[in-house]
Protein backbone atom coordinates (compact mmCIF):
# COMPACT_ATOMS: atom_id res chain seq x y z
CA UNK A 1 0.00 0.00 0.00
CA UNK A 2 1.32 3.83 -1.01
CA UNK A 3 1.86 5.78 2.10
CA UNK A 4 0.01 9.16 2.18
CA UNK A 5 3.26 10.45 2.89
CA UNK A 6 6.82 9.08 2.70
CA UNK A 7 9.27 11.17 4.02
CA UNK A 8 13.06 9.94 3.09
CA UNK A 9 16.25 11.30 4.41
CA UNK A 10 15.71 15.04 4.94
CA UNK A 11 18.55 16.78 6.34
CA UNK A 12 18.50 20.91 6.36
CA UNK A 13 21.89 22.22 6.38
CA UNK A 14 22.99 25.87 7.57
CA UNK A 15 26.54 26.14 6.23
CA UNK A 16 28.50 24.08 9.09
CA UNK A 17 25.02 23.96 10.91
CA UNK A 18 22.98 20.60 10.60
CA UNK A 19 19.67 21.27 12.01
CA UNK A 20 18.08 17.85 10.30
CA UNK A 21 20.40 14.87 9.91
CA UNK A 22 18.48 11.64 7.55
CA UNK A 23 15.01 12.14 8.80
CA UNK A 24 12.34 9.87 7.49
CA UNK A 25 9.18 8.07 8.09
CA UNK A 26 5.42 7.29 6.70
CA UNK A 27 2.48 8.55 7.47
CA UNK A 28 -0.25 6.37 6.60
CA UNK A 29 -4.07 6.94 6.51
CA UNK A 30 -6.02 7.26 9.50
CA UNK A 31 -2.37 7.78 11.34
CA UNK A 32 -1.82 10.79 14.02
CA UNK A 33 1.83 11.27 14.19
CA UNK A 34 3.44 13.44 17.14
CA UNK A 35 6.19 14.90 16.32
CA UNK A 36 8.18 15.33 19.76
CA UNK A 37 11.85 16.56 21.11
CA UNK A 38 13.34 19.49 23.18
CA UNK A 39 13.78 22.77 21.66
CA UNK A 40 16.51 23.16 19.01
CA UNK A 41 15.70 19.52 17.88
CA UNK A 42 14.52 20.23 14.89
CA UNK A 43 10.59 20.02 14.69
CA UNK A 44 9.52 23.07 13.16
CA UNK A 45 12.34 22.74 10.76
CA UNK A 46 10.90 19.22 10.06
CA UNK A 47 7.76 20.84 9.39
CA UNK A 48 8.92 23.70 6.92
CA UNK A 49 11.00 20.95 5.22
CA UNK A 50 8.03 18.73 4.49
CA UNK A 51 5.93 21.75 3.50
CA UNK A 52 8.82 23.13 1.19
CA UNK A 53 9.45 26.00 2.94
CA UNK A 54 12.94 25.19 4.30
CA UNK A 55 15.58 24.32 1.30
CA UNK A 56 16.68 20.54 1.91
CA UNK A 57 18.00 17.31 0.55
CA UNK A 58 15.92 14.68 0.61
CA UNK A 59 12.20 13.62 -0.48
CA UNK A 60 8.79 14.04 0.45
CA UNK A 61 6.72 11.93 -1.52
CA UNK A 62 2.83 12.47 -1.36
CA UNK A 63 0.68 9.57 -2.78
CA UNK A 64 4.07 8.92 -4.37
CA UNK A 65 4.47 12.34 -6.11
CA UNK A 66 7.49 14.23 -4.86
CA UNK A 67 6.37 17.75 -3.51
CA UNK A 68 9.60 19.46 -5.18
CA UNK A 69 8.00 19.05 -8.44
CA UNK A 70 4.65 20.22 -7.33
CA UNK A 71 3.04 23.83 -7.23
CA UNK A 72 2.29 25.02 -3.74
CA UNK A 73 -1.10 26.28 -4.73
CA UNK A 74 -1.47 22.40 -6.11
CA UNK A 75 -0.06 21.06 -2.70
CA UNK A 76 -2.31 23.21 -0.89
CA UNK A 77 -5.41 21.22 -2.12
CA UNK A 78 -4.12 18.28 -0.05
CA UNK A 79 -1.76 18.94 2.93
CA UNK A 80 -3.03 21.83 5.09
CA UNK A 81 -1.05 23.93 7.50
CA UNK A 82 -1.79 25.50 11.30
CA UNK A 83 0.95 27.63 12.90
CA UNK A 84 1.12 27.96 16.61
CA UNK A 85 0.40 31.77 15.95
CA UNK A 86 -0.94 33.58 13.32
CA UNK A 87 0.18 37.22 12.59
CA UNK A 88 -3.09 39.52 12.79
CA UNK A 89 -2.51 42.55 11.27
CA UNK A 90 -5.80 43.20 9.42
CA UNK A 91 -8.99 43.74 9.90
CA UNK A 92 -10.69 40.74 8.02
CA UNK A 93 -13.96 39.11 9.36
CA UNK A 94 -14.08 35.77 10.90
CA UNK A 95 -15.98 34.13 8.05
CA UNK A 96 -13.69 36.10 5.47
CA UNK A 97 -10.55 34.34 7.14
CA UNK A 98 -12.44 31.11 6.98
CA UNK A 99 -13.10 31.21 3.13
CA UNK A 100 -9.53 31.66 2.47
CA UNK A 101 -8.87 28.24 3.02
CA UNK A 102 -10.77 27.89 -0.22
CA UNK A 103 -8.51 29.70 -2.11
CA UNK A 104 -6.24 26.87 -3.91
CA UNK A 105 -9.64 25.61 -4.79
CA UNK A 106 -10.82 28.47 -5.88
CA UNK A 107 -11.17 30.78 -9.32
CA UNK A 108 -10.20 33.57 -7.95
CA UNK A 109 -9.41 35.55 -4.69
CA UNK A 110 -12.05 35.91 -2.01
CA UNK A 111 -14.48 34.07 -4.45
CA UNK A 112 -17.86 35.12 -3.42
CA UNK A 113 -20.88 33.04 -3.36
CA UNK A 114 -22.04 33.73 -6.47
CA UNK A 115 -18.27 32.33 -7.88
CA UNK A 116 -17.81 29.82 -6.07
CA UNK A 117 -18.87 26.11 -6.35
CA UNK A 118 -21.25 24.15 -4.04
CA UNK A 119 -18.80 22.20 -2.52
CA UNK A 120 -16.88 25.59 -1.01
CA UNK A 121 -20.07 26.65 0.66
CA UNK A 122 -20.29 23.42 1.93
CA UNK A 123 -17.19 22.84 2.90
CA UNK A 124 -17.07 26.23 4.62
CA UNK A 125 -20.21 26.05 6.38
CA UNK A 126 -19.45 23.04 7.98
CA UNK A 127 -16.05 23.84 9.44
CA UNK A 128 -17.55 26.82 11.05
CA UNK A 129 -20.26 24.72 12.76
CA UNK A 130 -17.55 22.62 13.62
CA UNK A 131 -15.34 24.89 15.94
CA UNK A 132 -18.42 26.71 16.67
CA UNK A 133 -17.70 30.13 15.28
CA UNK A 134 -21.31 31.13 14.18
CA UNK A 135 -21.68 34.11 16.82
CA UNK A 136 -18.40 35.43 15.67
CA UNK A 137 -18.84 35.43 11.86
CA UNK A 138 -18.90 39.14 11.10
CA UNK A 139 -16.38 40.15 13.95
CA UNK A 140 -13.16 41.42 13.18
CA UNK A 141 -10.45 38.76 14.16
CA UNK A 142 -8.37 41.75 15.49
CA UNK A 143 -10.89 41.48 18.38
CA UNK A 144 -10.94 37.80 19.09
CA UNK A 145 -8.66 36.08 22.06
CA UNK A 146 -6.29 33.71 21.56
CA UNK A 147 -8.09 30.86 21.24
CA UNK A 148 -10.84 32.42 19.57
CA UNK A 149 -8.29 33.51 16.69
CA UNK A 150 -6.51 29.61 16.97
CA UNK A 151 -10.49 27.83 16.18
CA UNK A 152 -10.64 30.83 13.64
CA UNK A 153 -7.26 29.37 11.78
CA UNK A 154 -8.18 25.84 12.50
CA UNK A 155 -11.55 26.50 10.49
CA UNK A 156 -9.48 27.83 7.55
CA UNK A 157 -7.81 24.81 7.58
CA UNK A 158 -11.25 22.22 8.02
CA UNK A 159 -12.19 24.97 4.82
CA UNK A 160 -9.68 23.72 2.67
CA UNK A 161 -9.94 19.72 3.14
CA UNK A 162 -6.75 18.55 2.75
CA UNK A 163 -6.02 15.11 3.35
CA UNK A 164 -2.63 15.97 5.51
CA UNK A 165 -3.25 18.37 8.34
CA UNK A 166 -0.35 19.43 9.98
CA UNK A 167 -0.17 21.32 13.22
CA UNK A 168 2.97 23.56 14.70
CA UNK A 169 2.88 23.44 17.87
CA UNK A 170 -1.19 24.54 17.54
CA UNK A 171 -1.87 25.13 21.67
CA UNK A 172 1.71 25.69 22.62
CA UNK A 173 0.18 29.37 23.97
CA UNK A 174 -3.65 28.15 24.45
CA UNK A 175 -4.60 27.59 28.15
CA UNK A 176 -5.49 24.02 28.97
CA UNK A 177 -9.71 24.49 27.87
CA UNK A 178 -8.23 25.68 24.59
CA UNK A 179 -5.90 22.98 24.55
CA UNK A 180 -8.46 20.36 24.94
CA UNK A 181 -11.27 21.87 22.41
CA UNK A 182 -8.50 21.99 19.86
CA UNK A 183 -7.46 18.15 20.03
CA UNK A 184 -10.62 17.04 20.36
CA UNK A 185 -11.32 18.89 17.07
CA UNK A 186 -8.83 17.91 15.16
CA UNK A 187 -9.37 14.22 16.48
CA UNK A 188 -12.99 14.46 14.98
CA UNK A 189 -11.48 15.91 11.71
CA UNK A 190 -9.12 12.78 11.45
CA UNK A 191 -11.63 10.30 12.09
CA UNK A 192 -14.86 11.49 10.42
CA UNK A 193 -13.59 10.48 6.65
CA UNK A 194 -10.95 8.45 5.49
CA UNK A 195 -7.78 8.94 3.42
CA UNK A 196 -6.68 11.51 6.11
CA UNK A 197 -3.64 11.91 8.59
CA UNK A 198 -2.42 14.42 11.07
CA UNK A 199 1.43 15.33 11.93
CA UNK A 200 1.63 17.39 14.87
CA UNK A 201 4.65 19.27 16.71
CA UNK A 202 4.22 19.31 20.04
CA UNK A 203 6.06 20.15 23.53
CA UNK A 204 3.56 18.31 25.76
CA UNK A 205 4.54 15.09 25.81
CA UNK A 206 0.80 13.83 27.52
CA UNK A 207 -0.86 15.47 24.42
CA UNK A 208 1.29 13.11 22.43
CA UNK A 209 0.64 9.88 24.56
CA UNK A 210 -2.88 11.04 24.59
CA UNK A 211 -3.91 11.43 21.14
CA UNK A 212 -1.02 10.20 18.89
CA UNK A 213 -1.49 7.27 17.30
CA UNK A 214 2.17 7.50 16.49
CA UNK A 215 4.94 9.58 17.66
CA UNK A 216 8.18 10.68 16.12
CA UNK A 217 11.38 11.70 18.99
CA UNK A 218 14.21 14.04 17.74
CA UNK A 219 17.07 15.43 19.60
CA UNK A 220 19.56 17.79 17.54
CA UNK A 221 18.46 16.57 14.55
CA UNK A 222 18.48 13.36 14.48
CA UNK A 223 15.72 10.57 14.81
CA UNK A 224 15.72 9.21 18.61
CA UNK A 225 13.17 6.79 18.07
CA UNK A 226 9.85 6.59 15.89
CA UNK A 227 6.78 4.37 16.45
CA UNK A 228 3.29 3.66 18.70
CA UNK A 229 3.56 6.48 21.23
CA UNK A 230 4.57 3.57 23.90
CA UNK A 231 7.70 2.58 22.53
CA UNK A 232 8.54 5.52 21.04
CA UNK A 233 8.12 7.92 24.37
CA UNK A 234 9.87 5.16 26.06
CA UNK A 235 11.53 6.29 30.00
CA UNK A 236 15.03 5.04 28.21
CA UNK A 237 14.43 6.94 24.80
CA UNK A 238 13.02 10.25 26.79
CA UNK A 239 16.42 10.03 29.17
CA UNK A 240 18.53 9.86 26.76
CA UNK A 241 16.95 13.01 24.86
CA UNK A 242 15.85 15.39 27.85
CA UNK A 243 18.93 14.18 29.78
CA UNK A 244 16.14 13.69 33.09
CA UNK A 245 13.96 10.83 34.29
CA UNK A 246 10.68 12.72 32.22
CA UNK A 247 8.63 9.35 33.85
CA UNK A 248 9.62 9.77 37.22
CA UNK A 249 9.00 13.99 36.79
CA UNK A 250 5.63 12.84 35.29
CA UNK A 251 4.07 10.58 38.22
CA UNK A 252 4.94 13.13 41.18
CA UNK A 253 3.46 15.90 39.13
CA UNK A 254 0.24 13.71 38.75
CA UNK A 255 0.44 12.85 42.43
CA UNK A 256 0.03 16.58 43.40
CA UNK A 257 -3.74 15.88 41.85
CA UNK A 258 -4.39 12.83 43.90
CA UNK A 259 -6.95 12.62 46.78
Amino acid sequence: MTALLDVKNITVRYGSLTLLDDVSFTLNEGEWLMVCGPNGAGKSTLVGAITQGVPHSGETLYRGKNLKNVKPSETAKYIGVLQQSNSVGYAFSVEEVIRLGRYAHSRGFFAGRGQSGEDDETLVSAAIAKVGLEPFLKQSIMTLSGGELQRTFLAQVFAQNPQILILDEPTNHLDLVYQQRTFELIRGWLTEAPGRAVISVVHDLNLAKAYGTSALLLNRGKTVAHGNPAAALSAASLQTVYEMDVYKWMHTMLSQWED
